[in-house]
């Protein structure tokens, strides 16, 4: 059961559609446009596009009620990531699903690179990221580029025309978005963990549940690219006890999990095989386990 106050509207029509785009936003409207815009202008194929609006204070809600090619669930407090997507999922019309995060804007072709790798892959036992480029210097997964921090910073115009030709392999996946995934395969590990909620962490705990299912092909698809502003929701948000919630769950820490389980941001050579944990790092998650359970 849902709240009072939540909204379900599915009014697009999904005939032809080949993804189904999961956006959840929370009071963020002109990177949302943003997104949404990118989308339509820059996808070679029709997608079904699904926001979940948290609050809508900022005229999010009244403005996606004008848009009749995107539909959308809505709640009046914010429920956070993981409620978001899990609701916007109940909208879901086609076989795969898109997590995008609202202030991502996706490059020409993002999604023509990920049909063609699911093309090429055959089954459903996958996990694929596509690219970003980010304006701060960050981590191996990602390319280092500055063309805004924010909208009024904006540099469409160079992105459009430089995005193609930076070079970057194809790499192993991390957790986060952009992403897709067969619907198939996140109703069997049951979505995003609600335990995680507002949803940090819960990126992690979503590719552990994926490595439990026996999904091995983690893959970053360096052909499929979109530009990322950066934390443009979750900066306002207090971080709570995620880090320690995790390794309760899981009996290690998420960083270990990225490293040695995904081996996260080296080149893609392939599914992965099983980690090697030395002793050091077995010792060290028996130490974060102990103290985790202090928290």
């Amino acid at each position: 059961m849902w709240a009072q106050g939540e909204i379900s509207v599915q009014r697009a029509d999904c005939n032809g559609c080949s993804f189904s785009v999961l956006i959840p936003s929370w009071n963020n409207l002109p990177y949302l446009k943003n997104c949404i815009k990118s989308i339509k202008m820059n996808s070679t194929f029709k997608h079904q596009i699904i926001v979940h609006i948290n609050e809508g204070k900022d005229g999010t809600l009244d403005w996606i009620k004008e848009q009749a090619d995107v539909d959308y669930t809505f709640s009046e407090k914010n429920i956070g990531l993981c409620y978001g997507l899990n609701r916007g999922r109940t909208l879901v019309k086609t076989p795969y699903i898109v997590y995008i995060n609202d202030d991502m804007y996706v490059c020409p072709g993002w999604d023509k690179a990920f049909m063609d790798e699911i093309n090429q892959i055959g089954h459903n036992s996958f996990f694929l990221n596509a690219t970003s480029l980010e304006p701060y210097a960050g981590n191996n997964c990602t390319i280092y580029k500055d063309y805004g921090t924010d909208i009024a910073s904006f540099d469409e115009t160079s992105l459009l025309k430089e995005y193609a030709i930076i070079e970057k392999k194809d790499w192993n996946a991390s957790s986060w978005c952009p992403n897709i995934i067969a619907v198939a395969t996140w109703d069997a590990v049951g979505g995003y963990s609600v335990e995680f909620s507002p949803g940090f962490y819960s990126d992690p705990d979503f590719a552990m549940k994926l490595w439990q299912a026996n999904i091995r092909l983690f893959k970053g698809v360096s052909g499929s690219r979109a530009y990322h502003f950066g934390s443009k929701s979750t900066g306002r948000i207090k971080k709570h006890k995620a880090y320690f919630l995790f390794i309760r769950k899981w009996g290690m820490t998420a960083g270990t999990f990225t490293k040695h389980y995904l081996r996260m941001g080296q080149d893609f050579n392939g599914p992965l095989g099983e980690p090697i944990i030395g002793r050091k790092i077995s010792i060290k998650n028996w130490w974060n386990r102990l103290n985790a359970t202090f928290k």
